[in-house]
């Protein structure tokens, strides 16, 4: 099998020829990982890691921005952030505000997302790995960023009309940028791919019946969005949000990423046992204290056990319990993730 061929036979928990890989890291553990390995480029560091998966995305093209005095980025909603990575909002421009307020906030135009490159960095790949495409769509970060989290949540008590036109004019954004995406690399994309942290380290950030009143439902048509166009949808998601898996799973999401075994309610095995044969799980392996805090002996006892619970019948890609493998983390470390990957996820 091809690595296209091996992710999807994986998403219809059929077992394939071994347990797919995925590979996403930060761009400081990405550079070290190249000049640690003497590799020239991203390509050669994919192949060596054994990534399944490759990934195009649209590049902006709006109006020039300009950062204001210690920003270091700034959201599609105008949300200008500080610090390492993505860093945190500096401000909440939309804190306290009546719906006429969020329904007069100036939102972003899908125009400024240039899609024109995509079919053509997707094709290239040749049909020999899964692509990824469609936008991030963090709208449940974005709504903490615009109103802070706690007026967000008392606002889903107070005025919960204020929340449902936030999420609305959010998503309405997302879901249109997607679509442009999809239309312009229809037939080469194979997995949408977006991302809300709805878990903490002890459990979910909101309740499952406020998940289910106010993210669902837009969580929903961005699902739908990417099955119309005959496409997997795969969400990452941090923490510990075991309660919310059932109502993702009848909302029909396909996959689930990173799985974190270390936070409350994820056990491995009851999370394969009760949910495995429903919906995908990508990830799993710990990056916090085997990655980071452990040796490569540690790192390749403990994948041969993850790889154990998770890759029976199929729907398990193999990877780190993060988005981003950090700068930290040893390179020998990962590379021992990887190779044992290889040499124990056969069928």
């Amino acid at each position: 099998m091809n690595s296209r061929e091996r992710v999807l036979t994986a998403f219809a928990h059929h077992q394939p020829d071994r347990v797919p890989a995925w590979c996403g890291s930060s761009a400081e553990f990405w550079a070290k990982a190249k000049r640690e390995l003497n590799l020239a480029d991203d390509e050669a560091l994919r192949v060596r890691f054994g990534d399944d998966f490759r990934r195009v995305v649209a590049r902006y093209a709006g109006p020039p921005i300009q950062l204001a005095p210690g920003a270091t980025s700034r959201t599609p909603f105008g949300v200008e952030r500080h610090g390492m990575g993505y860093g945190q909002p500096i401000s909440h421009p939309l804190q306290g505000a009546t719906l006429a307020q969020v329904n007069e906030y100036a939102w972003p135009d899908p125009n400024g997302m240039d899609v024109s490159h995509l079919r053509a960095e997707a094709l290239a790949w040749g049909g020999l790995y899964a692509i990824l495409g469609g936008d991030w769509s963090p709208f449940w970060h974005d709504a903490i960023d615009l109103m802070g989290m706690e007026d967000l949540y008392l606002k889903m008590y107070d005025v919960p009309e204020v929340v449902d036109a936030l999420m609305r004019h959010m998503v309405d954004y997302y879901a249109e940028v997607s679509r442009r995406i999809f239309d312009a690399a229809a037939g080469a994309i194979d997995i949408f791919f977006i991302g809300n942290d709805l878990g903490s380290q002890t459990g979910p950030l909101l309740s499952p019946a406020l998940f289910e009143r106010f993210i669902l439902p837009h969580l929903k048509r961005l699902i739908d969005l990417g099955h119309g166009y005959g496409l997997k949808v795969m969400m990452h998601c941090c923490g510990g949000f075991a309660p919310l898996i059932p109502a993702l799973i009848q909302a029909r999401l396909d996959g689930l990423h990173a799985v974190q075994p270390s936070c409350a309610g994820m056990d491995l095995r009851r999370l394969k046992r009760e949910f495995g044969h429903k919906i995908l799980f990508n990830g799993a392996i710990d990056s916090h204290h085997v990655l980071i805090k452990g040796t490569p002996d540690l790192v390749r006892q403990e994948t041969r056990k993850v790889l154990d619970i998770m890759k029976p019948g199929g729907g398990y890609v193999a990877g780190a319990s993060h988005d981003s493998i950090l700068e930290e983390t040893p390179v020998e470390n990962v590379l021992a993730m990887f190779d044992t990957i290889r040499a124990c996820g056969k069928y």
